[in-house]
């Protein structure tokens, strides 16, 4: 698939590749370095599925329900083999990911939401207990419908260890107020937010962001994660789909930039890659864009170093855009915008 574009002569953002740092391609690793914390040691994962001893456990916290599954595999392959025994058997799916995950699936109706993120709160504690358990997130993975038309469902959570401190604590600790919409809160154990807005379509997160960035403030920092890119086109391996999305993101971020402030700082940038015209279905390791506006930007022709060095170079050019301490890693190319 061949991609032409004209180059902008007169561009309204600067734009740029950035790297991962972290020895991880995940959801967590990829946000706790934006905010200033590099993942040094990946957390473990299952390829070959969990050991015996953890499954037992879970079991007996999962109120002996017996459990199927327990391999790697794709979300909605294993909703498509095992949705419907779940139900049939009363049991319960256990799955993971080529990523640090344990991914407990129910159906809404028939297991109901309290019982499964009671059961992923409890699979949390149990990871967290070991070292070579402890994976990075527990996922509580709800479902919907009728066999052969399963669906996956925006009532999920993620159960992540609570981070380090970053940047995201040292903003809301300086008074700024902090926002998180879609899956931010489950990445960062709601730590450092001041305001919530759960995992919802990536054209309502945006409606979220355009609606509060509409209204007058100051010391304000929205942090938003699009996640259909991911779960829904880049695992899908969707290409059309994902370019559908994309276009349907450009219309609203016209909007977003319309309703900006003059003294307001757009950052678009991504955790981790995951190509739709790569082969498999995991994240794929790449240089990210990074896309950087503000209205009262004069210049926009300096190209900016490329690639840049780290995700945690956003964390802290946000620092510094607020007045306070950077992180120990990551650049400093603030001063360089203008």
């Amino acid at each position: 698939m061949k991609i032409l574009a004209k180059k902008n002569k007169q561009p309204l953002a600067y734009v740029s590749k950035i790297i991962v740092k972290s020895k991880a391609k995940d959801t967590l690793a990829g946000h706790l370095e934006m905010m200033g914390i590099e993942t040094v040691k990946p957390s473990p994962n299952f390829d070959d599925g969990f050991p015996d001893e953890l499954i037992n456990e879970l079991q007996k916290a999962f109120d002996n329900r017996q459990i199927i599954g327990n391999k790697s595999i794709s979300g909605t392959v294993i909703l498509a083999e095992l949705g419907q025994k779940a139900i049939d058997e009363n049991k319960i799916i256990v799955y993971t990911s080529p990523d640090s995950t344990l991914q407990i699936c129910g159906h809404e109706e028939k297991l109901g939401l309290e019982n499964l993120y009671r059961y992923a709160k409890a699979a949390r504690k149990i990871c967290s207990s070991r070292p070579e358990w402890n994976v990075a997130r527990v996922i509580a993975r709800p479902y919907i419908g009728e066999n052969g038309n399963f669906k996956r469902t925006f009532n999920r959570h993620d159960y992540a260890n609570i981070p380090p401190k970053s940047i995201l604590d040292s903003l809301q600790k300086n008074g700024i107020e902090t926002i998180g919409i879609g899956k931010i809160a489950d990445i960062f154990s709601n730590q450092g937010l001041d305001k919530i807005f759960g995992p919802n379509t990536d054209e309502n997160n945006m409606d979220i962001a355009i609606d509060i960035a509409s209204q007058e403030s100051e010391n304000q920092f929205i942090f938003v994660n699009l996640v259909e890119f991911d779960s829904s086109y880049g695992h899908r391996r969707d290409v059309m789909g994902y370019c559908q999305n994309l276009n349907n993101f450009d219309i609203k971020l016209a909007k977003l930039a319309n309703a900006l402030k003059d003294d307001d700082l757009l950052i678009i940038s991504s955790d981790h890659g995951n190509d739709p015209c790569f082969p498999g279905t995991n994240h794929t390791r790449e240089a990210l864009p990074l896309t950087i506006f503000s209205k009262k930007f004069k210049s926009k022709t300096k190209e900016l170093k490329n690639p840049i060095s780290s995700l945690a170079t956003i964390g802290n050019l946000i620092a510094k855009n607020f007045g306070i301490e950077m992180a120990e890693i990551g650049e400093d190319i603030f001063d360089f915008l203008d």
